[in-house]
């Protein structure tokens, strides 16, 4: 058993100063870190780094930060797996919380704001958001909108996003008549 004990301490570097490793014990104990990050990430249900609010977005860094310590022997490596393993295990328990009680989901995640109503934007909102009206008008081209008019609710989603969902515009109906007595055409504009 004291031979797998030093084995181990000697593949994975443990005892040495990270300038002391050679790059094979920093290679293997990036395998085994992203290996058991991988399987506490999928283990904490939670996609937290696509489309992330803020909340999320820090746990990504805390745990680069905390694993790649453990990668290069700046942190020893079990405490550094058991510390990402808190946070993740945090995490799940903070959004189960914020999944049962909207209240702390708004305090931790945030909330959407309204920033354009019926073609009109909401100056204020936009201001609190530091969003200008150019970021506006490109996330506007990136729904396939020129024009502020046409949106009839826009929001600043809690990741960042900016959701738009279009007015419906009642058709302009054009009725043309081509002679006396003859038939008259009607025309739809949408």
């Amino acid at each position: 058993m004291n031979e797998i004990g030093n084995w181990t301490q000697v593949a994975l570097g443990i005892g040495l100063e990270s300038q002391q490793m050679e790059f094979w014990q920093m290679a293997l104990r990036a395998v085994i870190v992203y290996a058991v990050t991988l399987a506490m990430v999928r283990l904490g249900k939670k996609r937290f780094m696509g489309k992330a609010t803020a909340f999320d977005v820090i746990l990504g860094i805390m745990l680069g930060s905390i694993v790649s310590r453990a990668i290069t022997g700046n942190a020893p490596l079990v405490p550094a797996l058991a510390a990402t393993a808190a946070l993740i295990a945090l995490h799940s328990a903070l959004t189960a919380v914020a999944y049962r009680w909207h209240g702390f989901g708004e305090m931790i995640k945030g909330r959407p704001r309204v920033i354009v109503r019926d073609g009109r934007k909401d100056e204020a909102a936009m201001r609190t958001a530091h969003l200008t009206d150019r970021d506006l008008e490109e996330d506007l081209r990136r729904h396939g909108m020129t024009s502020i008019e046409d949106v009839a609710e826009a929001r600043l989603e809690r990741n960042g996003d900016i959701g738009v969902i279009k007015s419906k515009r009642e058709p302009k109906v054009i009725t043309v008549a081509v002679a006396n007595g003859v038939h008259t055409v009607r025309i739809e504009l949408t």
